[in-house]
């Protein structure tokens, strides 16, 4: 297997990119997940290189080329090059001198090997020769990748030690690439130490959970880690039980072409009870945005009419909620719906013969409850509605 090394050369900047830190003389090759995915035929967004160059002599090589250098992780080897305007991020070869299981000490090298052996799965650990797209793979990952089978490189509770967030990533990349059932000695050490989750940063966690929510179909795996116990020690609201859900939830999102969603699967999982999942969202530090929607679509009551509900607590919480309920007809038929905006004003009641003050905001209140039950009338529907209204407040309209 090898890359096509004239096509990816074609990619915006990466000719001018590649001439600039010696690709034809060994010097830098390509890296990582873009390998990984090109090599499983799947759409590569961001190329990476790795480098034998110092980062003080990428910088220098990109100015002389007058490439932009910006030095997003300088003190770890990164440097990100704007080549044509197209970003790539450039790291120096590198060893682990000491880690914590949160961050590693790391010093530079000039070893391909040892650079590789700093990932975590024997697929993310290929590297591609950019002038003639000859693959190099140090730890069989070539292999893995035609079993569809995600591994650790090494010993799997030596790599989790290292990194414990590497527990979560394991089952987000089973999720994506793996077929069947997860690797056996990966599996059991990540049940052996599920507790290192509990080391790290709630930021951390929920990333790394809503972009396993994010595969297309996760319920499988999700299914694993519940039976294993890997997700109690940061939630443990999360029963074994909340699997069937996960499983309605996505078979809905299909059936009615709405997108899949982590945050709404993330809602699949959680009891229904809103103070639970405000709680939760707020301890795996959600944004306000997230909290807000985790908290609606944790309220179990249906009520009204699809649009009717969709205009109080907004459009994509009522799709949450009628998903979660498997309610695709009504979940479908706010797919394309657009929320419709009251069509008078306080000032045009005013202008009708309201007295100014509290009476308009309450007028206009009481107008807009008739008008969404009346599933929004425009029209003569719509000015008997106000008339109405303004009729009960006083008004000669």
């Amino acid at each position: 297997m090898k890359l096509d090394a004239v096509k990816w050369r074609k990619r915006r900047g990466m000719a001018r990119l590649l001439r600039a830190l010696g690709g034809d003389e060994g010097l830098t090759r390509y890296v990582g997940g873009a390998v990984r995915d090109e090599l499983l035929g799947l759409p590569v967004s961001d190329v990476d290189l790795a480098t034998e160059l110092r980062p003080n002599e990428v910088v220098a090589r990109l100015g002389k080329a007058k490439i932009k250098a910006v030095p997003t992780g300088i003190e770890h080897g990164t440097i990100t090059a704007v080549s044509d305007g197209q970003p790539v991020e450039v790291t120096t070869l590198r060893h682990d001198v000491s880690t914590d299981g949160r961050r590693a000490t790391v010093a530079f090298t000039d070893d391909w090997e040892a650079d590789a052996a700093r990932r975590d799965f024997t697929i993310n650990a290929l590297s591609a020769d950019p002038r003639t797209g000859d693959i190099f793979d140090y730890f069989n990952g070539l292999q893995d990748l035609g079993a569809r089978r995600v591994r650790f490189i090494g010993d799997p509770l030596a790599r989790i030690a290292e990194d414990h967030l590497r527990i979560l990533r394991f089952f987000r990349f089973h999720a994506r690439f793996g077929d069947g059932e997860p690797d056996g000695p990966a599996l059991d050490a990540c049940t052996q130490r599920t507790n290192d989750l509990m080391a790290l940063s709630r930021e951390r966690v929920a990333d790394e959970l809503l972009k396993l929510l994010a595969v297309d179909d996760p319920a499988a795996t999700v299914g694993v880690m519940l039976q294993r116990g890997i997700l109690r020690p940061v939630l443990p609201e999360i029963e074994a039980e909340r699997l069937h859900d996960l499983e309605a939830l996505i078979k809905a999102e299909r059936e009615t072409g709405v997108g899949a969603d982590p945050l709404r699967r993330l809602a699949a999982l959680l009891p229904r009870r809103p103070d639970t999942a405000a709680d939760i969202a707020a301890r795996l530090k959600l944004s306000n945005k997230s909290r807000k929607r985790l908290a609606c679509s944790a309220e179990p009551d249906i009520g009204p009419a699809p649009e009717v509900l969709a205009y109080r607590i907004g459009k994509e919480c009522a799709i949450d909620r009628f998903l979660l309920a498997a309610m695709t007809t009504e979940a479908g038929s706010l797919a394309e719906w657009t929320s419709p905006r009251l069509p008078i004003t306080g000032g045009a009641l005013i202008a009708r013969g309201l007295e100014e003050g509290p009476i308009v905001a309450r007028t206009l209140r009481k107008i807009e409850d008739r008008w969404v039950e009346a599933s929004f009338p425009s029209g003569a529907g719509f000015e008997e509605i106000v008339v109405a209204e303004l009729s009960s407040a006083g008004a000669t309209p």
